[in-house]
């Protein structure tokens, strides 16, 4: 397992573009999965982008066209790309390994991203 921390959040007006980054504490090569969590306030975390080792990208509808994760294995970092960002993608993003589905490991502190009409 290992620890991630996130960063590149703001505050962006709608329609803006922000890149996220999630550095992991070791090693990322052996990771089959990772992924990019949210959670808005009130709400629960949902999964908004995965990514496998092989490059296989999968994403929450919302965000589908919009949204584009990928990798850096010599930087062991993941990144979230967001464009044409929505007030409805305010929301604390967070990046996990994921295995059968699910976080593993002990979540980073999060990146606050907030969206502006």
């Amino acid at each position: 397992q290992v620890q991630p921390v996130e960063s590149g959040g703001g505050l962006v007006q709608a329609g803006g573009s922000l890149r996220l980054s999630c550095a992991a504490s070791g090693s990322i090569l052996s990771i089959n999965v990772m992924g990019w969590y949210r959670q808005a306030p009130g709400k629960q975390r949902e999964l908004v982008a995965a990514i496998t080792r092989g490059g296989r990208t999968s994403y929450v509808d919302s965000v589908k066209g919009r949204f584009t994760i990928s990798t850096n294995y010599a930087k062991n970092t993941v990144y979230l790309q967001m464009n044409s960002l929505k007030p409805k993608d305010t929301a604390v993003y967070y990046c996990a390994q994921i295995r059968d589905g699910n976080p593993v490991g002990s979540w980073g502190q999060g990146t606050q991203v907030t969206v502006s009409s």
